[in-house]
């Protein structure tokens, strides 16, 4: 089995979203990505909340503390409607149309959207790579995913995460290059 799906875990604050944007960075220009970030946002020194940006730019807020929602994540309301506007929309474009499908994060405020797993499970079903963030805790559809035959878990230390973009990248573009060989391109 091919593991095509590789997954980034790592204590909070690690920098497991700088890793991805670093093999982003170190990937060939015709490589074509789709997906999204989850950015932390702070005022005044205080994490106030989670934005979504996608990689073709849009935002949104994912959670706040504040927002009033029926799902709450410790301090901060989770917004359903942005995870239905922004996420779900560029996973399933990402699946048609990228080489690469990048989800940062798969955690436990994304799942609060009912459709949010099963468009994980696609992404992860499809031909398509994936690049992604898995938050540690122990969530049965994280579980779940961690157990599949073609993930490729890798965490993130303050002792490797320098050098660690630079193997992912180079893994990551060996698969591509393999996919597209095949494919006759």
């Amino acid at each position: 089995m091919v593991r095509k799906n590789l997954l980034i875990t790592g204590k909070p604050g690690i920098g497991k979203t700088t890793v991805i944007k670093r093999i982003l960075s170190l990937l060939p220009p015709n490589f074509k990505a789709d997906g999204f970030f989850t950015e932390e946002v702070r005022e005044g020194g205080e994490r106030i909340g989670f934005q979504i940006v996608t990689l073709d730019g849009q935002r949104g807020w994912l959670a706040r503390k504040g927002l009033m929602s029926r799902h709450q994540v410790g301090k901060y309301g989770v917004d359903e409607k942005a995870i239905e506007r922004l996420i779900l929309p560029t996973l399933k474009k990402a699946i048609d149309g990228s080489d690469l499908i990048v989800i940062d994060e798969i955690a436990k405020m994304e799942l609060c959207h009912p459709e949010f797993e099963k468009t994980v499970w696609q992404c992860l079903e499809s031909q398509k790579p994936v690049l992604g963030v898995i938050q540690q805790s122990r969530l049965p559809f994280l579980d779940k995913v961690r157990l599949r035959d073609d993930v490729w878990l890798w965490e993130v230390t303050t002792e490797n995460r320098k050098e660690l973009p630079k193997k992912i990248a180079e893994v990551l573009e060996q698969f591509l290059k393999n996919r597209r060989l095949a494919k006759g391109q």
